[in-house]
Parts: structure tokens; sequence; C-alpha cells
């Protein structure tokens, strides 16, 4: 019998661990650090509070991810190379808390209602993971395309600007605002007070949307990965992704680009305690809100941890997927108690083990402990932090698309010939993913209650391609599905 080690179990040189686990960081740092910013500024908390939501966002990433991927007792951890961040599903919800709640009671409100959501996300994950029979490669590649095709969205922004908010495409004119504001001092009394709300239309170009030199710093740093990947050798080519990221970065700065001012202020370490607004405050509605956006999470998570599988040539059993599935609670549970948010796998990591083929669970362990030394030191994380989000632009577009990559390669070994049905799954579910990208105010007559849910493409293309297929090929489609993987073992094919 051979004791070969897995590649998924391989233990690198910690030259190697360090660089490939500080890639991981960098390309998902922007995405850990946005949730915490978005949440504190509505918070509005003072800006050293702010900056502690984000070193503590930090230090509990990299916690999760060391439990996630190196595993904690058999109950916790799907030992694959996952790095895990804070979920951009739990954004609305605490949002609205938030705003009706400013201050530290809205922290302390949303911190208890994240605490009771991880407890429950734990003890219904065991259910969770034991839908994976109805998840055959038809409906896991379509979910996989997906994922990929949605994060796309967010390379892309990352390279021009988000449609709303500082880099929108159009921007309100002010000499309008102003000569509003100047007719309604003209005659007060006499011209009736402005509808609430009612403001002039953006005609307005945004010179920061679709800057010249964003564009010029993403495609640079697209070359370089395609340079690298194609002409470098070894251990180099595997860190393509990190030397485009390197050479925007230094670009950026040459450009004038990056600032460092914050980073001259940050304190050189900062401890995370528990608790740091106050006891949690236990809303049972808040709690109920916060699990439905669990089990978005977990059904997102399971995709992530198949496309893993896929990539890494490990069987994803459903012990294995419970473990990963209830890590998501437990990261949730911590997160709360450690001033921070629910967790859930980074798919734009995802897509870096599929663009550098390195499987090592050891590389994302090591960029846990990374995150860790950076949440406990905010001078180097804000460091990081100047880095521009044009920078990681070219790098998304590699990354996401891999995934989408992923997806068409698994539905390559689909039975479409033969079983036509297969076509009205995928056709279908990708249609229905597509909804929120395409038209995101779709739901603005529906419930508020069920937001959360509708709003992830993802989770509307999961519940399709499940429902689909157990419509037209039953249960057992899995089922032949890994009678015919198990064939093609025995025969060589894998």
């Amino acid at each position: 019998m051979s004791t070969k080690t897995h590649p998924v179990d391989e233990m690198l040189p910690p030259a190697k661990l360090f660089t490939l686990g500080l890639q991981h960081v960098l390309v998902m740092y922007a995405g850990a650090i946005a949730v915490p910013l978005i949440i504190g500024r509505v918070l509005k908390l003072d800006p050293a509070d702010v900056a502690f939501l984000i070193s503590a966002d930090l230090f509990v990433c990299g916690i999760v991810s060391i439990i996630q991927s190196y595993g904690l007792t058999p109950w916790f951890g799907i030992r694959l190379p996952v790095m895990m961040g804070v979920t951009f599903a739990s954004v609305g919800p605490m949002v609205s808390i938030a705003l009706a709640n400013p201050g530290g009671e809205g922290a302390r409100m949303i911190f208890g209602a994240i605490i009771g959501a991880g407890i429950v996300g734990m003890l219904i994950a065991p259910f969770v993971g034991r839908m994976l029979r109805f998840f055959p490669p038809v409906v896991t590649g379509t979910i996989i395309l997906v994922i990929g095709v949605t994060l796309m969205r967010v390379g892309i922004q990352w390279i021009f600007g988000v449609p709303v908010g500082p880099t929108a495409p159009k921007l309100v004119n002010p000499e309008h605002i102003a000569w509003l504001n100047a007719l309604k001092d003209l005659a007060p009394g006499v011209i009736p007070e402005m509808p609430q709300g009612m403001r002039p239309d953006e005609t307005l170009e945004n010179a920061r949307y679709a800057n010249g030199l964003n564009i010029t710093v993403s495609a640079v740093v697209l070359v370089v990965i395609l340079l690298v990947a194609k002409y470098a050798k070894g251990f180099l080519s595997n860190i393509a992704v990190l030397c485009g990221i390197i050479a925007g970065g230094v670009l950026a700065g040459l450009l004038g680009m990056m600032h460092f001012g914050d980073v001259a202020e940050a304190a050189w370490v900062r401890i995370i305690l528990p608790f740091h607004f106050g006891m949690p405050i236990f809303d049972p509605v808040m709690i109920i809100t916060f699990v439905l956006v669990m089990i978005v999470v977990m059904i997102e998570s399971m995709g992530m941890f198949l496309a893993l599988g896929d990539m890494t040539g490990k069987k994803i059993t459903p012990a294995m997927m419970t473990a990963g599935l209830r890590t998501d609670g437990l990261g949730t549970f911590i997160g709360g108690i450690f001033n921070t948010f629910p967790y859930t796998s980074f798919s734009q990591n995802v897509g870096l083990v599929g663009v550098t083929g390195v499987r090592s669970r050891w590389v994302c362990i090591t960029g846990g402990l990374i995150m860790i030394v950076l949440g406990l030191t905010p001078k180097v994380s804000t460091l990081v932090e100047a880095l521009p989000t044009a920078v990681l632009g070219g790098a998304g577009l590699v990354m996401f698309g891999m995934v989408a990559a992923t997806g068409i390669r698994i539905l390559g070994s689909v039975d479409f010939k033969s079983n036509k049905f297969n076509l009205f799954v995928v056709a279908i579910s990708i249609g229905f993913g597509m909804i929120p990208l395409i038209a995101p105010d779709f739901k603005m007559h529906m419930p508020h209650a069920i937001h959360p849910l509708i709003d992830s493409g993802i989770l509307l293309a999961s519940i399709m391609a499940v429902g689909l297929n157990f419509f037209f090929n039953g249960a057992t489609a899995a089922t032949e599905d890994e009678a015919r993987e198990a064939a093609l073992a025995n025969d060589g094919g894998h």
C-alpha cells in the first residue's frame, strides 16, 4: 500500500510557506478590511474604534483560517487550503441595525446577534452537510461557475470603481445643489420645503471612475502575472499573483497613488480583547435574521469546498463537509466574542489555489499566522492597507476567472448528450444566479425579511440547481456520478 502524502498535507520549506501564505493574505486583504470599515463608519464610531474593528477582524481571520485548514478535533476544520474572512452577506442586516442604533449599543446588538447565529450555525451544520448527495457534478459545476462569474464583478470594480459612492461613474453637480439651496434661501416660507430624498440627478462625470492610472496599474499587474506564469519556472511560477501585486504596488507608489500618513500614526502593537464595547445584547429577532445569513453562508461554503476538493484532488466526504460548515459557525461565534463579524471561506483564495496549483493546506495555515500578526501590529496592517484596490484588480480577473473556469471544467464531465435535462439544470440556474447582478433592485417590492436570502446570486443558483436536478434526475444522480468516478479511478482515469 502506498503511503505517499496527499498534496493537501504536504509540508513545504518555511521560506516557500511564508511567501505563498503572504500571497494569500494580500489577495484577500481588501475584502477582509472592507466590512469593518463599512460597519464602523455606519455605527459612527470614532476612528480609533474603527481601527480596532479592523485589527480584530484580521486577528480572528487568522485564528479561524488556521482552525479550518489545520483542524481542531474531528468536529472542526475541513483540512483543505482555506482562508476565512468576513462574509459580505452579513453587511445588509448589520447596516440596518447600525443605522437604527448608532454607537456602542448598536455594536453590542450586532455582536450579540452574531454570537447567537454562530451557535445555531454549529448546531445545524450536520443537517446541511448531509445535503452533499444532492450535489452531483451538474450542480457543483453550475454553482462554481456562478461563483466565479459573480466574483468577476468585484474584480472589475477594483479596476474601475463601484457603481455608487466616491468612485461612481456619475456624480451630482455641486452647482446644481448650490442653485437649489440658493433658491430655498431666497424666499423662505414661500417656496415649499424640498421633499425628503429629492436631489438633482447625477450628470457630472466622475474623474475617479475608470481612471487612466488605475486601469494602467491593473493592466501592468495582469501582464506581469501572465509573463511570470508563462516564462517563470518552479517556485517563481507559483507566486505569479504575488509578483504581479508587488509590481503593481511599486508602480502605484511611483505614481503617487499610495499614501503613508496613517502608517506613521498607527501603533506598533495592539492587544485584541473580547467584548471591547461591553457585554453583547441578545435580541431574538436579530439572531433569527443572522441565522438566515448563516444558511446563505453555508450553502455558498459548500460550493467553495467542492471547488477546492476538485482543485486539490481530495474527495469531500459528508463528515469533512460538516466539519467545514461547523467551522463557519464556530468562526462566527468567535467573531462575535472578539468584536467582529460572521466568517466564511474566501472565494478569491479558492481561485488562487487554482492559479498556483499549490494544494498544501499548510500555506493557508501560514497565511492565518500572518493575519494574526497583522491584527496585533496595526502599523504593518495599515501599510498593507495603503495598497490601492486597482493593484488587486488585475489579479482579481485571473483569480475569479479561474473559479469560473473550474466550474466549466467540472461541467465538461457532465453528460449533456444522452441526458438533455442537464441542459435545463445549467441554463436556468445560471439565469437565476445572474438576477442580483443584472437587476440588483429586483427585490424592492418583496418583504424586507427575505432580502438577505435572495440577495445572493450564488444562493439562488444553488437552490435552482439542486431543485431542478432533483426534479429531472432525482437523488440517484449523485450515486451514479460516484460510481462513474470510482470506475474511472480503477481504470487509471484519475
